[in-house]
């Protein structure tokens, strides 16, 4: 038996989600409502592309936010605290991860490899969620903005036949 309890996690669930709320982005996860909605149906082609588009997110925002974070340090510290990343994970993945647990308790700010004082865990993580928040709705903006454009595409082509 390993002795690595670490497991993929099989969900981005952050355990609070707003999209019960009538948000169409999660505000914990940042996954689309109806990603929320359908997780349990979709193939692992359909999951990894959500995972896909939430990691670019977090690499978007925090590593710029976050540039004397260690990435080996990081990955140590997420392990030691028992955190659930797959194999796959971006750093910004990580670097998320790490600051979550710095959140909860700025004290592990100097362990953590982020780079960071605990004076500045939460100004970075308010700033983080804005950004991030701010991407996410953006996004599924674009995406519903580019579906719709289709279906007005489409719906005269169907009406023809």
């Amino acid at each position: 038996m390993s002795n690595d309890r670490r497991i993929p996690s099989l969900t981005p669930c952050a355990g609070r989600c707003s999209t019960v709320f009538g948000d169409h982005v999660c505000r914990g996860c940042r996954r689309f409502n109806h990603e929320v909605i359908q997780w349990n149906t979709y193939t692992v082609e359909q999951r990894m592309a959500v995972w896909k588009r939430l990691d670019a997110q977090l690499d978007q925002i925090l590593v710029p936010m976050l540039p004397l974070a260690d990435l080996r340090h990081v990955e140590g510290f997420i392990l030691s605290k028992r955190v659930r990343v797959m194999d796959s994970a971006s750093k910004g993945r990580k670097l998320y991860h790490a600051l979550k647990i710095c959140e909860k308790n700025k004290n592990f700010a100097a362990d953590s490899g982020l780079g960071i004082q605990p004076s500045q865990v939460k100004p970075v993580w308010d700033e983080f969620e804005r950004r991030v928040l701010a991407l996410a709705k953006a996004s599924y903006d674009f995406a519903w903005l580019r579906a719709d454009r289709m279906s007005q595409n489409l719906l005269p082509l169907v009406e023809e036949h």
